[in-house]
């Protein structure tokens, strides 16, 4: 491992990765490929653990470049600029799951430690393969097929009833690539965009509410989980997370638990798993629960755990994929509410901080360093206490006076 940064150049000549100076006493680097918001996030945490943290970034101004000292931009499509960068570090992980496979593989080849490996990864890169992998392991899934054609679609849909879900199997998320047909004849220019190609379909779900499970594993196999939590999604996007799951019944939250601690261990995940569920009471579904989706990172449905749990999951990502012992997620307090703040009209977020800060000094706020823009998530609230209602209303103020909605 070279002691002294290094600059070395991507195919178009310009310097996209320089490598960090090794922290004293030996401590390791990680690296994360994508320097989004989760990113970021693990900046505070790796400062704390006494690690050096770098980043290969997607612009300069991405919101972990912001936060961490060595940022280089570059092309995490392109094999030798990943290459250039992982070369200098310790482990690496990933801020997004959407690193091509040929980049997976030349780091693989390589000899570089990837948490998660690309074996468990695709799991989370492709439904169809995560659909396949979980039925096999028994867990409980939403009735689900691979349709290549309106009739495929047509066939499924009138053995399981209308309407049903249709999910493109790699690039989605947020609500993306995921459409809800009434029937097989609305789906057409779907199946037209690109003839042959296999499509998700599956059963709408009726369901109770949402739930996610969020676990931690390391390479030596030890495991940690926080509390279920409810998610509130609108729109595609979360909005809100109560942890724990209001009113959920312990057999319910026990089994959601067992699975995800079973995903991870099966899978071969290391470092944070969230297992994205619905809860659900019919005769098809009789376990309480279907897994919806898999993210194998920090994930929106753990960020109350920053504020809320001795160990949050950036922290906890870190300790992982470092295989260093895991620590405690207990919870700090009976409750603790996550809101999500999405971006108003009016980009001017510091007097509404502060607004916030001194309107609720218990109210924890994360900006992500991000332009605002209308809809965008740029940020979350974090609150925690003994009366679940009255935190609800308070995250809820907070991120809706963020986001210019209210005034007072």
């Amino acid at each position: 491992m070279p002691e002294l940064a290094r600059a070395v150049r991507g195919r178009l000549g310009s310097p996209v990765v320089t490598a960090p100076l090794r922290a004293p006493g030996g401590f390791p680097v990680v690296g994360i490929i994508g320097a989004g918001q989760l990113a970021r996030m693990c900046a505070g945490p790796a400062v704390e653990l006494g690690i050096t943290l770098v980043v290969l970034s997607e612009t300069e101004d991405a919101p972990a470049a912001q936060a961490v000292r060595t940022a280089p931009v570059g092309d995490y499509t392109d094999v030798e600029t990943v290459l250039a960068f992982a070369r200098q570090c310790d482990v690496v992980t990933f801020d997004h799951e959407h690193v091509p496979g040929p980049v997976l593989a030349a780091l693989t080849e390589a000899g570089i430690p990837l948490h998660p490996s690309p074996d468990a990864l695709v799991y989370a890169q492709d439904k169809l393969a995560m659909r396949r992998r979980l039925t096999a392991a028994g867990i409980p899934c939403p009735v689900w097929a691979e349709v290549r054609s309106v009739a495929d679609l047509e066939a499924f849909g009138d053995a399981t009833g209308w309407p049903v879900v249709v999910k493109t199997p790699r690039g989605g998320y947020d609500g993306k690539g995921v459409r809800v047909f009434q029937s097989a004849a609305e789906s057409a220019h779907w199946f037209a965009r690109s003839p042959g190609a296999p499509l998700l379909a599956e059963e709408r779900v009726a369901f109770r509410r949402e739930l996610a499970v969020l676990v931690a594993r390391s390479p030596s196999g030890q495991a940690a989980g926080w509390a279920v939590v409810e998610t509130v999604q609108e729109d595609g996007i979360c909005t809100e997370v109560v942890a724990p799951a209001p009113g959920l019944d312990p057999d319910i939250a026990a089994r959601a638990m067992e699975a995800g601690l079973r995903i991870a261990g099966e899978l071969g995940v290391t470092g944070v798993l969230a297992v994205e569920m619905f809860e659900v009471s019919n005769d098809r579904h009789p376990g309480g629960f279907v897994v919806n989706e898999l993210a194998m990172r920090p994930h929106n449905s753990g960020h109350w755990s920053m504020d809320g749990a001795v160990t949050g999951q950036f922290e906890q990502h870190l300790r992982a994929v470092l295989d260093l012992p895991l620590g405690s997620p207990r919870p700090l307090a009976p409750w603790t509410v996550m809101a999500n703040v999405l971006g108003g009209d009016d980009d001017g977020l510091y007097p509404a901080y502060r607004h916030v800060m001194a309107r609720d000094p218990e109210i924890k706020v994360h900006l992500y360093g991000k332009v605002v823009r209308p809809g965008r998530k740029i940020g979350h609230v974090n609150v925690s206490g003994v009366d679940v209602a009255d935190l609800r209303r308070r995250a809820e103020h907070a991120a809706d006076y963020l986001r210019g909605m209210v005034t007072e």
